[in-house]
C-alpha cells in the first residue's frame, strides 16, 4: 500500500484549493470508477478530495426550458425526481436503468460525465439535449466537452459543479445493454429541440459518444422510421471488442434508432 491523503471538502472553492495543493489529487463523490481502478492499481492518486458532502453540489432545479442538475446528484435521485419525470421523463428512465441499485445509490451524474466512459448513458443525453457542463471555472457546451475514450476538455484541477440540459419537445433513449454490467452495447438518444433534431450514440463510436448528423438532417425533414431506415454509420467510425464486432454494433445503431423514433 502507498501513502494516501483523504480530505472532505467544505465547499467548491475548498475542494479546488486542495486539488491544487496535491501532487496527484483526484476528486471523489460516488467513486464508482475511481475506487475499482485504485483497487486494481491502475490509479494511485496522492490525495482524494471528497466532494460528496458539499451541499451546493446536490439538487435539481427547473428554470423555464432548462433543467439544472448539480454534479453530486446520484443516479437514483435523478431517476426518482418528480421534476425530472415531469419535464424530461426520458432522463428519469435513463438514470433508472444505469447499473444496479447499489451503483445508482452511489454513482453521480457529474462523475459519469467527467469519466466519459465510451459505453456510459449520460454522455448521450448530454450531447442529445445540447447540454452545458458547468464547472468551477467556466461553462462548456457538450459538443466541445467529450473528446475521446475517458477524455474530456476538463483541466486537471477543474470540477464539474452542475449539468444544464435543455427540455426537449419530445425525446427517447433506447439501449441494448450488456447483460452483466448494463452498460450500453449501443445506446441511441433521439430528440427534437427548439433548434432541430438531435441524434446521439453511445457504446459504439471508436472515439466515444458521437452525433449522427445524417440522421438529424433526415429526421428534420421527416420524423419517421422510414426517414432513417437506410442511413448507416460507416464501419470505420464504429468500435469493436470482445462484446461485439463493428458490424454488429452498426446493426444495433439502426435498430435502437428506429425504436427511439417509435417511442417519441
Amino acid at each position: 500500500m502507498y501513502d494516501l491523503q483523504y480530505y472532505k471538502a467544505k465547499n467548491v472553492d475548498d475542494a479546488a484549493a486542495k486539488i491544487n495543493q496535491a501532487k496527484d489529487g483526484k476528486y471523489i463523490a460516488g467513486g464508482q470508477t475511481l475506487i475499482p481502478t485504485m483497487k486494481a492499481r491502475l490509479a494511485s492518486p496522492s490525495d482524494l478530495i471528497d466532494i460528496s458532502q458539499i451541499d451546493s453540489m446536490t439538487g435539481i432545479k427547473v428554470t423555464g426550458s432548462e433543467i439544472i442538475i448539480n454534479a453530486s446528484t446520484t443516479h437514483d435521485e435523478v431517476a426518482n425526481s418528480l421534476e425530472v419525470q415531469r419535464v424530461i421523463p426520458v432522463l428519469s428512465d435513463l438514470a433508472g436503468n444505469i447499473g444496479d441499485p447499489a451503483v445508482r445509490a452511489r454513482g453521480t451524474i457529474g462523475g459519469s460525465v467527467a469519466n466519459n466512459d465510451p459505453a456510459a448513458d449520460y454522455p448521450a443525453i448530454c450531447l442529445g439535449l445540447d447540454a452545458t457542463i458547468i464547472t468551477n471555472l467556466r461553462e462548456i457546451n457538450a459538443n466541445d466537452f467529450f473528446e475521446s475514450f475517458f477524455e474530456t476538455s476538463l483541466k486537471d484541477d477543474e470540477l464539474i459543479v452542475a449539468i444544464k440540459l435543455n427540455v426537449p419537445i419530445k425525446a427517447a433513449y433506447k439501449k441494448f445493454p450488456n447483460p452483466a454490467s448494463r452498460y450500453a452495447m449501443v445506446g441511441v438518444f433521439i430528440g427534437i429541440l427548439e433548434n432541430g433534431a438531435r441524434v446521439s450514440i453511445t457504446g459504439a463510436g471508436n472515439t466515444g459518444v458521437f452525433r449522427s448528423l445524417d440522421m438529424e438532417k433526415a429526421l428534420e425533414k421527416d420524423f419517421s422510421v422510414a426517414a432513417i431506415s437506410n442511413i448507416k454509420v460507416p464501419l470505420s467510425e464504429i468500435m469493436f471488442d470482445l462484446h461485439g464486432s463493428a458490424e454488429y454494433r452498426a446493426h444495433l445503431i439502426g435498430v435502437m434508432a428506429k425504436r427511439a423514433v417509435m417511442s417519441c
